[in-house]
């Protein structure tokens, strides 16, 4: 009885994860309704929360296919409550992505659930726990769009419109980056099950600073460019244009004052 009852709360929705969406789904309604004094505030509330709602998310993919894989562990470490207080390292995973979003709007990949990997049998299953994470971030991306692809703007007020591309280039920037076959990120992890013993040897000293690599290179102009075209023709694709992305970046910002440029329908 007790064993059952434990399982249940380990599967439990967190109060903290609630409390997240709901932040999400109020600041939604006042950057929709036009109810917030001050839109900017609304919309930054309503991009960070649903930010973070995206990375709770992400991990809990993770962690449910790892559990279904054969890792019964993560219950017991709280990473099936979407709670992102049990995750193993909050600050990469919560706290670095959002400031990362503050100061320069790109969607920073995480590391936070810990994977007992020696009881997952099968590398396809390896890969797939690796896959899981990026893939919730292509699906949010995709629900992001779909306003855009399905034409269904019509009456969409424009600041939630604008909210919604910059939410979009937050999930499609972090899709891309975490699929990188890059030590340290999830595309690593999908090939690396694939991999000769003695290339993982090789590669594993790295792991840790693959995520800074990958940042210092974005650095340099001309990899900077090369990403953020690839980026842009992803979103062109799913029928956001840079005016949406470029305004609702501007509407987040909202310590920096208001863009006349915006307030004009493109």
């Amino acid at each position: 009885m007790t064993t059952a009852t434990s399982r249940r709360s380990e599967r439990r929705v967190s109060p903290v994860f609630l409390g997240i969406l709901a932040v999400t789904a109020v600041t939604g309604w006042a950057t929709w309704s036009g109810f917030a004094e001050q839109p900017g505030v609304a919309v930054f509330l309503f991009v960070t929360a649903a930010w973070i709602v995206s990375l709770c998310l992400h991990e809990y993919a993770h962690a449910r296919t790892a559990l279904h894989s054969g890792d019964i562990s993560v219950g017991a470490k709280g990473y099936l409550t979407l709670n992102p207080l049990k995750y193993t390292h909050a600050l990469l995973s919560i706290v670095l992505p959002v400031i990362f979003v503050i100061m320069g709007g790109i969607g920073l990949p995480g590391g936070a659930v810990f994977i007992e990997r020696g009881r997952i049998r099968g590398r396809w299953r390896h890969s797939l726990i690796s896959a899981a994470g990026p893939l919730t971030n292509v699906l949010f991306a995709v629900v992001c769009t779909a306003p855009f692809w399905l034409d269904a703007l019509d009456g969409v007020p424009a600041d939630f419109r604008y909210a919604l591309g910059f939410l979009a280039l937050l999930q499609v920037t972090a899709a891309i980056l975490n699929f990188l076959p890059v030590p340290g990120l999830d595309g690593y992890g999908v090939i690396e099950p694939w991999l000769s013993y003695n290339v993982k040897r090789q590669v594993e000293p790295f792991a840790p600073f693959g995520l800074l690599f990958v940042f210092a290179l974005l650095w340099v102009p001309a990899v900077n460019g090369v990403f953020f075209d690839m980026v842009d023709a992803v979103l062109r694709a799913l029928g956001i244009s840079d005016f949406d992305t470029y305004c609702g970046q501007s509407l987040y910002r909202f310590w920096e004052g208001t863009n006349d440029y915006c307030a004009v329908s493109p």
